[in-house]
């Protein structure tokens, strides 16, 4: 049987074993889970928010995405300013107040879309430091549930675009349509193979000089005929500069330009004397008198000629009579052959004689 003191000394030992195993624990647990050192000196801030964001006291503090310290206390301030209704009191480290310029922005952030969320301090710019009890700006940002809320219809723009897209693809593979028949029938395919091979013969032909086309760009006899073409323009265009020729004199001469404006003028001032109803032309234009006098001796020439055609009057009859224009014809034919006759034999006309009683 052990003597009581073996027996002591063994709980002792287990007491120690028991002691040390509950230390490495807990500082396994205090690595694992990134709890505070509670060995470190901490300080307090403050912020205000309206809305919490479903955020839950113990929730990680990050500064620029560095943990620093976590939230302590969330609570309803009662404040009537909406942007002061919610207060989240933060524990930090001291240590890591000198980093934290007093016109930093702290806001919302997530570590995935299902991640759990923190407070992320956004370093500022100014020279003075936070204090300790000091308060830190807030930015209300959207919930990171909300912002895939309000992108849920973007996503179902794209899936009803890719459904469609699909659908599109699948009437090609199936050969319906122009695109589907251009991939999938063959006597299509079989026709522009032969039109490329068509086209092929005509590349061939040209490089070769033959045909129209070939002959403009491979004949040099053409070229040069181009060449002397536009020489001959760049030389027509050479003497127009220099005022030769009537074309030239037209874009180059003064006087006959001062000659055009003088023309130009002279014509102005008689289209204004004309509209003013000055000379015959102009009152021929204006004068409602003569007007009148031109449109009443047209009417009579009008009824004249309406006259005429009736067979009125001696020259109404010779138009439409056809027995005066055959007794016309008639009388002219004696005369012309009773001239004839005279012209062959003027004595028998020309011969007096004298009877005695």
């Amino acid at each position: 049987m052990p003597s009581p003191q073996k027996v002591a000394w063994s709980q002792l030992r287990v007491g120690i074993m028991a002691i040390v195993a509950l230390a490495l624990l807990a500082v396994l647990i205090f690595l694992m889970t990134g709890a505070d050192n509670p060995f470190e000196e901490k300080a307090t801030l403050y912020t205000y928010m309206m809305d919490s964001a479903a955020m839950t006291e113990g929730s990680a503090v990050r500064l620029n995405g560095i943990l620093i310290g976590k939230v302590r206390k969330i609570e309803i301030t009662g404040d009537p300013d909406n942007s002061r209704a919610v207060k989240m009191t933060l524990l930090i480290d001291r240590t890591a107040l000198p980093l934290i310029p007093e016109d930093s922005i702290i806001s919302f952030s997530a570590e995935n879309v299902l991640g759990s969320k923190f407070l992320n301090i956004r370093r500022g710019t100014s020279k003075n430091t936070v204090r300790d009890g000091g308060t830190l700006q807030a930015r209300d940002d959207k919930d990171f549930l909300e912002v895939v809320q309000s992108a849920m219809p973007l996503l179902d723009s794209m899936q009803s675009i890719l459904r469609r897209v699909d659908g599109l693809i699948e009437h090609i593979e199936s050969g319906r349509g122009n695109l589907g028949r251009l991939i999938k029938d063959e006597q299509l395919y079989a026709r522009i193979n032969d039109t490329l091979g068509d086209v092929q013969l005509i590349t061939e032909a040209v490089k070769q000089g033959k045909g129209t086309i070939g002959h403009l760009v491979y004949d040099e006899d053409l070229y040069n005929d181009l060449r002397r073409t536009l020489a001959r323009f760049d030389r027509l265009a050479d003497g127009l500069e220099r005022g030769e020729g009537t074309a030239g004199k037209l874009l180059r001469d003064p006087a006959l330009y001062d000659e055009l404006r003088a023309a130009s003028r002279e014509i102005h001032t008689l289209v204004e004397n004309l509209n003013k109803g000055e000379g015959t032309a102009g009152k021929l234009l204006r004068d409602d008198e003569l007007h009148k006098r031109i449109v009443a001796t047209l009417d009579k020439v009008n009824t004249t000629i309406d006259r005429l055609n009736a067979g009125q009057g001696t020259l109404g009859q010779l138009m439409t009579n056809p027995a005066l224009y055959e007794n016309l014809t008639a009388t002219s034919s004696q005369m012309t052959a009773l001239m004839r006759d005279f012209r062959a034999n003027p004595k028998k006309f020309l011969t007096i004689q004298l009877k005695l009683f």
